[in-house]
């Protein structure tokens, strides 16, 4: 199993904002990223600078948000979407997709349940509860 370090999110990051900058060739993993950074021109200066993104990972709770995470999340948000895992997170995005007429605001909504499904598994010492984080996103696929 991959788990890359925080430094190493920053590195992927910004080597895939340089190659798109540059019109480089990027494998298909690069190329999603790649297309959610797009989706966020906010975060480019930071993407644009490595050294500066290696310095500021102890900078965490000054109450912005974190690109390097945000991004990420998006990225798994996105691969779980494409094998469907856990179960039923397709059909969920794509019903809230649906719904909300935007993949990126859909995203976001997910990145909530998300997080609060890994908060809760991290808080209670127990694997992540894929149903309560799929039942978060269909609840938010059929409210307003």
């Amino acid at each position: 199993m991959f788990s890359p370090s925080q430094a190493d999110v920053r590195r992927f990051l910004c080597s895939i904002y340089a190659k798109a900058q540059a019109g480089q060739a990027m494998e298909a993993i690069e190329t999603i990223a790649s297309l959610w950074i797009d989706e966020h021109p906010e975060y480019h200066a930071e993407l644009a600078d490595v050294t500066a993104a290696l310095a500021s990972m102890q900078d965490a709770g000054d109450g912005q948000t974190n690109p390097f995470l945000h991004l990420s999340m998006h990225l798994s948000i996105s691969e779980q979407c494409s094998i469907d895992q856990p179960r039923g997170i397709r059909q969920a995005v794509e019903l809230l997709t649906h719904r909300r007429d935007s993949l990126h605001l859909a995203h976001h909504e997910v990145m909530d349940c998300l997080g609060q499904m890994i908060w809760e598994s991290q808080r209670a010492g127990r694997p992540p509860d894929g149903a309560s984080y799929i039942a978060c996103v269909q609840g938010r696929a059929t409210r307003d």
